[in-house]
């Protein structure tokens, strides 16, 4: 099964990308299109002052925190799977990724933890993050 990089870059030589509304002109990211109309004031004030609202703060560093956990233990799976490729012995490499899979199953459960305390003090649903399952993490990385 293809991954999704295979994906876009097959549909990116087919051209499907080439008629799209907005092609060639530079992206509008000023206004949220979430955020409640009487609040785009108070927003643009925050953004022109180079501040921002404290949930947003937490949240881009939870989204931060949880690609650079995915990230490690990917490095460490590919280097895994390259060191058996190149028959280094088993025992050490294997303890070494057990090693990094427990460390990520930590790192994902303090996650999952700020998760559950933002999700309870973002002021719309909409803007919850959804809570890790951390087998179906290492899964998707492992590809088991």
């Amino acid at each position: 099964m293809p991954n999704i990089e295979e994906l876009i870059r097959k549909a990116i030589e087919e051209g499907k990308f080439d008629d799209l509304p907005g092609k060639g002109k530079p992206l509008n990211l000023d206004d949220n299109p979430h955020a409640d109309p009487e609040w785009n004031m108070a927003y643009h004030i925050l953004k022109s002052s180079g501040h921002s609202l404290p949930w947003l703060e937490t949240r881009q560093d939870i989204l931060t925190s949880l690609e650079e956990q995915r990230q490690a233990l990917r490095r460490t799976w590919e280097w895994r799977q390259e060191a058996l490729r190149n028959k280094q012995a088993y025992k050490p490499v294997e303890n070494e990724w057990q090693r990094a899979a427990g460390a990520f199953r930590e790192q994902m459960g303090k996650l999952d933890k700020r998760i559950r305390d933002f999700n309870l003090e973002a002021p719309s649903e909409r803007f919850q993050l959804p809570r890790l399952q951390i087998e179906k993490e290492i899964s998707a990385i492992t590809g088991n």
